[in-house]
């Protein structure tokens, strides 16, 4: 028979408290996300405000003695605490340039930013978010289509898809189509012929070849070549997709000079005549970090232009002092501070980590891919001894700044692969190197991936040809045969 005892027992438990939670998902945000969080939370807490920055006299980068690295950022940490020194790096100094007077309306806070982004001329997006649907709703309504056209054009569009092309057969939409007002096949046809006649060309088709041909028939008759660049959408895409030239010439008998143009009309062609309508807007990436060099050193600041300063309200929290009422707002008061308290966090880590990178990838700065080292998370975690898994979420989805370019933080992570020296080499660089190589080819004596595996052994870097083969195929370079064939022509 079982009784109820009690025990004694001493054990260690790991808890996630509201702060480690908290701070643990701001590492992980983009800049983007974390500004649109801090700014709900900053119209839900009384208790915090945004911290205006404090405005300073413009000065250029390096004159007069005086280090860029010296600038301070708003979590109180100094800029030059993760500058690298010249010394070290062996790096020659390097004087920035500033065209300050061509903005003479910026406010002076934002011409004394270093990292400043206002010498950018802004990009005016598209933003008419009109659909191919809506286009051709729009036309449908204009042109001089009867109201039973009109509802057979409408069921038309709603089959067609983003390319322009008409996904279902005129049976099925013809099913589609009210019972009640016996519409026959050939309205559909008809109603058809006057939605493959709007914009943009060849839209409504029913596969290649007739778009192809909608196209060629708007454009002149008296077009040298149209006729037989018709025969050819008609009839020979296939040859003209595969690339057999000479075939198609013997299949349609004609010289090579009027084969040649009406291969230039039907290339001239749009495949997808959809593509050039799309709702959507070109998306930007917003760096987190930015990097230049500067006076010889590579400096890393962390992006604040987008995310709002906050700070604790200090004349609320002084009412508060000593006061044991107003439970709410002591209770925002502290996810104040420990909000503000994250931030800080967030940010240095983010300096830390993006500066050992920096540091660690100083050749790919300086000479591009090929020189770029190998590099795994465990490495970045040792050198600011941190846990790989916040290496992991302070690195995931975060953009980094650099005169190479927009990265992202994982890019500067690769596998590696040992080389007959024992040095390891990168599969970065090594995909640099298989680009070059190819690049410098010759056209008609392409390498293949046997001896562009025999050129790297050459220069230290064993790799199996089956390796050359995955890298090339991730670059989206073709084989050397298909290069061969290309370059024949």
């Amino acid at each position: 028979m079982l009784k109820p005892s009690l025990q004694l027992r001493i054990g260690q438990q790991l808890t996630m408290t509201p702060q480690l939670q908290q701070a643990i998902r701001l590492l992980q945000l983009p800049i983007l996300e974390l500004s649109a969080q801090l700014q709900q939370v900053l119209d839900s807490n009384v208790m915090l405000e945004v911290e205006e920055p404090v405005e300073r006299e413009p000065e250029l980068p390096g004159v007069d003695g005086a280090s860029p690295a010296e600038a301070t950022t708003s979590g109180g940490d100094e800029a030059g605490d993760f500058d690298f020194d010249p010394d070290e790096s062996g790096v020659l100094p390097e004087q920035a340039a500033t065209d300050s007077q061509l903005w003479d309306d910026v406010p002076t806070a934002s011409r004394a930013d270093p990292w400043s982004n206002d010498d950018r001329t802004a990009e005016i997006a598209d933003q008419s978010g009109q659909s191919l649907r809506e286009h051709l709703l729009w036309q449908l309504g204009l042109e001089h289509f009867t109201p039973r056209e009109v509802v057979i054009g409408e069921a038309l569009i709603d089959a067609i898809n983003d390319d322009g092309y008409l996904t279902e057969s005129l049976d099925a939409i013809l099913a589609t189509l009210p019972t009640a007002a016996n519409y026959t096949l050939a309205e559909v046809e008809q109603a058809l012929a006057g939605i493959q006649a709007l914009d943009p060309a060849g839209v409504g088709a029913r596969d290649p070849a007739e778009c192809l041909q909608l196209q060629l028939r708007q454009l002149d008759p008296a077009t040298p070549g149209l006729a037989l660049a018709m025969t050819v959408a008609a009839s020979h895409l296939d040859l003209v997709a595969s690339r057999e030239i000479a075939m198609l010439r013997r299949r349609l008998g004609v010289t090579d000079a009027d084969l040649e143009a009406a291969l230039a009309l039907v290339r001239s062609c749009q495949p997808r005549p959809g593509a050039a309508l799309q709702a959507s807007t070109a998306e930007y990436v917003v760096p987190d970090v930015f990097v230049r060099k500067l006076d010889g050193r590579w400096v890393v600041e962390v992006n604040r232009s987008l995310a709002p300063r906050l700070r604790v309200n200090q004349a609320y929290a002084q009412m508060l002092r000593g006061n044991g009422e107003h439970g709410v707002l002591r209770t925002q008061l502290q996810e104040a501070r420990w909000l503000v308290r994250s931030l800080e966090i967030r940010n240095d880590t983010l300096l830390k980590v993006a500066s050992c990178i920096v540091k660690r990838q100083q050749d790919f700065f300086e000479h591009g891919e090929e020189r770029m080292k190998p590099m795994i998370l465990r490495d970045v975690a040792e050198a600011v001894e941190m846990h790989e898994s916040t290496i992991s979420r302070i690195t995931s989805g975060k953009y980094m700044h650099t005169p190479r370019g927009v990265f992202e933080l994982r890019y500067f992570f690769s596998s590696q692969l040992g080389g007959e020296d024992g040095a390891e080499q990168s599969s970065t660089a090594i995909r640099a190197r298989i680009r070059k190589l190819i690049g410098q080819e010759s056209p008609a004596s392409p390498l293949s991936d046997s001896r562009i595996a025999e050129l790297l052994q050459a220069d230290g870097i064993n790799v199996a040809r089956r390796t050359v083969a995955k890298y090339r195929e991730a670059m989206k370079i073709v084989p050397s045969s298909e290069r061969r064939r290309r370059a024949a022509r």
